[in-house]
């Protein structure tokens, strides 16, 4: 998988209170593209990473519905990546990121 590739799928580490807690677990959270397979985050993360990824797990959410102006809008949703790393691995996303 070429760089440009990996760049694409894997779009940010999504930073959050139940992620930081994942971390303690070796399971990683990303924002990955909407097209995005479990076999293209797992190469991905492989890939930029140099790790060993066990299981891929995909959740999409929905954007929450909101008022602006008086006038009903909706934000964009997300698909997000839950990977679990072999054990004895992990990723600083911070510094990757």
């Amino acid at each position: 998988m070429n760089n440009e590739r990996i760049l694409d799928t894997l779009r940010a580490p999504h930073i959050s209170e139940k992620s930081a807690r994942l971390a303690e677990h070796n399971q990683y959270v990303f924002v990955v593209a909407p097209t995005a397979t479990k076999a293209d985050v797992r190469a991905a993360v492989e890939g930029l990473f140099d790790v060993k990824v066990e299981q891929v797990n995909l959740v999409n959410t929905k954007g929450k519905v909101k008022a602006f102006r008086q006038r009903a809008g909706s934000r964009q949703g997300k698909r997000k990546a839950y990977v679990r790393l072999a054990d004895g691995q992990t990723i600083d996303v911070a510094a990757k990121a």
